[in-house]
């Protein structure tokens, strides 16, 4: 049974591309064989998010078999130039996924937001539309799509396959405004996939980080930059 503030969904897309940010500034890139926690807390920001709340991935199930594509690929310089670049994406790629919001303890100006039920609702609806904005895994070429599933329903490729580690992995970035640090963060893991599944713990729980830069929160005020929730439409109409 979904708790209170949870939402399960299915994302697939023919290619994703889950890499560690700070190795990916040029050059070759080559995916992870599973998605990071920041990549997929991506997509749920872009089903639906507000400063007022942060989005906690709990699970994701791996349904298709891991499969690799390189592609020959032109990237952008802005020196000139015309260099080709080797990118080897996962393709044909299908997800499960558990998240839930909690509200964010560093936004104490929001705290007239905090409006649970409103923002699960609005949630749901954002996520049986296939999202508030467009859905990507990775990085933007690697468009995708979603829609509510029930977590755990259905065969996956992966289900009898036992148990399979990763060693050290990117997990995903300690942002001020949800830290209340004024600092950026990485941070790392250690994966392993259970029959397809994968448990994630929780960015307070990851031991392992590397201090990127100092970086300081977006400020929000509500009336001015930022629309409450109680102004959000009552129908699936996208509001701006």
């Amino acid at each position: 049974m979904v708790s209170k503030n949870t939402i399960e969904f299915r994302v697939w897309g023919r290619y994703a591309l889950f890499t560690d940010p700070l190795t990916r500034i040029g050059g070759e890139k080559c995916s992870y064989h599973i998605p990071t926690y920041e990549a997929l807390k991506g997509v749920v920001k872009s089903i639906y998010w507000k400063p007022t709340l942060i989005w906690v991935i709990d699970g994701v199930r791996v349904m298709k078999r891991i499969r690799t594509q390189t592609k020959g690929v032109k990237p952008q310089e802005y020196g000139g130039g015309n260099t080709l670049a080797y990118y080897t994406y996962l393709a044909d790629v299908e997800y499960q996924v558990r998240a839930h919001f909690e509200w964010n303890m560093h936004r104490p100006e929001l705290m007239a937001d905090r409006i649970d039920g409103k923002h699960y609702a609005l949630a749901k609806r954002m996520l049986e539309r296939g999202g508030r904005q467009d859905i990507f895994l990775g990085t933007r070429e690697c468009q995708a799509y979603v829609e509510p599933c029930e977590y755990g329903s259905g065969a996956g490729e992966l289900d009898d396959d036992g148990e399979l580690a990763f060693g050290l992995m990117f997990h995903g970035f300690d942002y001020p405004d949800e830290t209340g640090v004024s600092e950026l963060h990485a941070r790392f893991w250690r994966p392993v996939l259970q029959s397809g599944h994968l448990h994630f713990p929780r960015p307070e729980e990851c031991t392992e980080r590397k201090f990127v830069r100092a970086m300081t929160a977006k400020s929000f005020e509500p009336g001015s930059n930022l629309k409450s929730v109680t102004q959000e439409p009552e129908t699936n109409e996208v509001s701006s």
